[in-house]
């Protein structure tokens, strides 16, 4: 039990040593690390561990050879990942039928497997430290630190990275010292708006109120999203001590997280966390006998995208239905249970232990002029390097799809990159070099958003993303405000008409003219952000809707009721894969004579035709096509 101050820096001390003899094998033994993340997991990453472990016990290595897990180590497209210290060796794609070799070369022999180590595209040189690979060199971690590294089930090696030293300071200061910190280093908040987070710590400290509560937004909704997951599974110790922080700041002496039920692992690991800070006197009344309570509750959320807007959120917190309610009040105002309530999502909570930690001139010098700091993207979509990426503000979207990225697959050219999921919009090549930061993606037409970011190469029909993403909407709209319930539903109804051939250009200015008003007078972000999507495609890609209703064709081939599949007789040699692979046996043989030799081909029946694309898949030369 950690009592005070000075039981707190003996514990941190003997912590950080302990976790710097593991890293460096001053204590005498190799350490095996696995990638804990829901990814690798739902790739049999747990598998891959209890193989480790059998057959070390089996070779009676177990004392010499620790094998653990860790949080997602963001490089989600090579994993699962195994590292090896102290030699800070990185497997990547490890199987099960892997470690065998690993344990026989790597671990026995001291010779590493060579073919499991990722190779540098750009110069084809296989690479063992994962700090020498170019998916990691312009990345800077501050949410993500000790992600990856230490196990997030573990509170001591948490405290050996730094757990805690950040409250601990900030127990020392008054509560406008620690607001002021926080205004000086400059964060703004990770949840897509980017509001000054001190200034909303600074409303809710002001109320006079015998109650007030600290709220972490896990509820993360948008589409191919999963930063706050992440961090939540890697370190959810450094979350919980960001609200601790914010506690303390605004005079709060409960928190509530909200994450959603559809994050097993995250939730699991948080439980632990605040349990194990509880058993550890981290947690609960008197903390380090400064007569400072906290208490940690959990909340679990249905799924619903709109309760991560944060009245919604808290109605569900409540018990209600997840709906927003009208502003002012805001919620540091009157917020949960009608008492001051300070609303950060978990990105920006995870920030704000390093801001106490190393000082808010450490994380100011981070970042833009108004935008500081680092931002956690989740890469996605059409790019070589899908993961997890932190990096800081004022990095180029080049750089984040290129360098870090590392491109678009299969030779493809770059066409957009969609930030800020739903509410954001479509960037293109023209927007390549410029800088990320909050100001800028909005001024662009897209927005920050909680970070994804979602890459499309050539052969993505803008018309059709557009429409995905109002399809989105409308599913998730909760339908209190009528802009929204209706809005939505027919801009959606325009998008549908306009990808199979039936749009006309009056569909073009209804669309615009439905979108400011949905804009103007919906209720919330939702709402007043739906139609970021379909506002930036009609700016970047005009001629692809154009294409959509004056010429009723679809230039990415994508959108099924504008396009035909086609058999190029020159190229068919007649052996009938495609035939076989249809599953409306659409693919009938015809017979045709080319300069007298008389060949097998096959014809589509355009009407049978379900437009699935097996045949291409099945074809090996290449003469299915589709027009």
């Amino acid at each position: 039990m950690i009592q005070s101050t000075e039981n707190l820096n003996e514990q941190i001390s003997s912590c950080t040593q302990n976790l710097e003899n593991k890293l460096s094998g001053k204590d005498g033994k190799r350490h095996i690390i696995l990638c804990g993340g829901t990814g690798c997991l739902s790739n049999n990453s747990k598998e891959i561990q209890e193989k480790f472990q059998t057959l070390l016990s089996e070779k009676g290595l177990s004392d010499q050879i620790s094998v653990n897990q860790s949080g997602c180590f963001g490089f989600c497209s090579q994993g699962p990942f195994v590292k090896i210290y102290p030699e800070n060796t990185l497997y990547r794609l490890v199987s099960v039928d892997d470690v065998e070799e690993i344990v026989e070369s790597d671990i026995i022999n001291g010779t590493v497997v060579e073919r499991l180590l990722y190779v540098e595209p750009s110069t084809g040189e296989k690479v063992s430290r994962q700090e020498d690979i170019n998916f990691y060199k312009k990345q800077k971690r501050i949410a993500l630190h000790g992600c990856g590294v230490i196990n997030p089930e573990d509170i001591n090696e948490a405290l050996g990275m730094g757990a805690f030293q950040g409250l601990r300071r900030a127990l020392s200061m008054s509560q406008e010292q620690v607001i002021n910190e926080v205004l000086a280093s400059g964060i703004r908040g990770r949840g897509g708006a980017g509001f000054p987070s001190a200034r909303k710590w600074l409303f809710a400290y002001n109320m006079e109120e015998d109650e007030k509560y600290v709220v972490c937004n896990g509820d993360e909704g948008d589409p191919g999203a999963f930063m706050d997951r992440s961090i939540l599974e890697g370190n959810p110790l450094a979350v919980i001590e960001g609200m601790m922080i914010a506690g303390y700041a605004i005079g709060a002496q409960n928190g509530y997280f909200y994450v959603r039920a559809e994050y097993p692992i995250a939730v699991n690991r948080l439980k632990i966390a605040i349990q194990q800070a509880e058993e550890a006197g981290l947690l609960g009344d008197n903390i380090l006998g400064t007569g400072f309570n906290f208490h940690c509750h959990l909340r679990l959320g249905a799924g619903a995208f709109v309760c991560g807007e944060e009245t919604a959120l808290l109605n569900s917190i409540e018990g209600k239905r997840g709906m927003p309610r009208p502003r002012p009040p805001f919620p540091a105002v009157k917020g949960l249970w009608e008492k001051p309530t300070i609303i950060n999502n978990v990105e920006t909570l995870a920030c704000i232990p390093y801001i106490l930690r190393e000082g808010a001139e450490a994380f100011s010098a981070v970042g833009t002029e108004h935008s500081k700091g680092t931002k956690v993207f989740a890469l996605g979509g059409n790019v070589n390097n899908v993961g997890l990426v932190e990096v800081p503000m004022g990095t180029t979207l080049r750089e984040l799809i290129f360098d870090i990225g590392g491109g678009i697959p299969n030779g493809k050219k770059f066409k957009a990159i969609q930030t800020g999921g739903p509410s954001g919009g479509c960037l293109t090549e023209e927007f390549l070099d410029e800088p990320i930061d909050f100001d800028n993606l909005v001024a662009k037409g897209s927005m920050m958003g909680s970070g994804g970011a979602i890459v499309m190469d050539e052969d993505t029909c803008m018309v059709d993303v557009a429409k995905f993403y109002m399809e989105f909407i409308c599913d998730e709209s909760c339908g209190k405000c009528s802009p929204c319930r209706i809005g939505t539903k027919r801009m959606l109804e325009i998008l549908t008409r306009i990808t199979e051939g039936q749009g006309t250009l009056k569909d073009l200015d209804d669309l615009e003219e439905l979108s400011q008003t949905v804009k103007n007078n919906s209720l919330c972000a939702l709402g007043q952000t739906a139609a970021n999507p379909v506002n930036s495609t009609l700016a970047h890609f005009k001629d692809e809707y154009l294409a959509h209703i004056n010429e009723k064709k679809c230039p990415a081939h994508i959108c099924k009721s504008l396009m035909e599949y086609t058999i190029d007789k020159e190229k068919c040699i007649g052996c009938g894969l495609c035939a076989k692979a249809c599953p409306a046996g659409c693919i009938e043989r015809t017979d045709y004579i080319p300069e007298g030799h008389k060949l097998a081909s096959f014809h589509i029946d355009a009407e049978k035709c379900l437009k699935c694309g097996s045949c291409i898949a099945a074809c090996r030369l290449k003469a299915v096509e589709k027009k």
